[in-house]
């Protein structure tokens, strides 16, 4: 961690795009997992007693982030799971401890893919001024636009009852009210897409709305 160059993104850290679903970025955020100091099971060996090993993998990054995600609901109960992952995903950084972008395992700038929206930042995360939220039938709405059958939707949101897109209003990736957005283009690509975006503060003061992007020289952002 003393390394100027830290964070970086290592070769086994879980990279996108979401085939699935393009219009919707992944990862959603990177966290620790490299040489983590855990807890472990005595071991057979009689000769090593020790009750704690090193140990590196998206399982050691996956529990940090979800420990952040219990501190922010216990500091804001009344905050969604969606409240809370955009909290996490909105505060994160994305240099080292240089001030240079976060690299990859070739020391090569990471990029989004293998970055997605930062490095958790657990202290930012508790306040971060706005959030994107989004209502649990958004979700519906968003798994009957991918085409899910009512089984598919039955076993993601309602075990144990029947869910059906029938009736229900159908959105695009890009319609959910994601924390970040991304745009996918064609052969052919359109002159400009628009994207729009629900922001709640959570804040105690006013709010200013700003907007952080890397646009390529191909492109500009507005």
């Amino acid at each position: 961690m003393r390394t100027p160059w830290s964070p970086a993104i290592t070769s086994f850290s879980s990279r996108g795009p979401n085939k699935q679903s393009p219009g919707i970025l992944k990862p959603d955020i990177t966290g620790p997992g490299v040489s983590v100091l855990a807890a472990w099971p005595v071991p057979p060996v009689k000769t090593l007693t020790t009750r704690f090993n090193m140990i590196s993998g998206t399982s050691m990054s996956a529990p940090h982030l979800s420990g952040v995600a219990a501190l922010i609901k216990s500091a804001h109960p009344d905050w969604s799971p969606a409240a809370i992952k955009s909290a996490m995903m909105t505060t994160a950084y994305v240099t080292d401890r240089r001030g240079n972008l976060i690299l990859d395992e070739r020391r090569l700038p990471a990029d989004y893919f293998a970055l997605g929206s930062g490095h958790i930042d657990p202290q930012k995360a508790l306040n971060p001024g706005l959030v994107y939220d989004i209502a649990p039938e958004d979700y519906i709405s968003y798994l009957c636009g991918l085409g899910y059958s009512d089984i598919q939707l039955t076993s993601v949101v309602a075990p144990r009852s029947h869910a059906s897109c029938a009736g229900v209003k159908n959105i695009t990736e890009g319609e959910l009210n994601y924390p970040s957005i991304t745009v996918t283009l064609a052969a052919t690509p359109p002159r400009s897409v628009r994207y729009i975006r629900t922001v709640t503060n959570v804040g105690e003061a006013p709010q200013r709305i700003g907007r952080r992007s890397r646009c390529r020289r191909e492109c500009r952002c507005a």
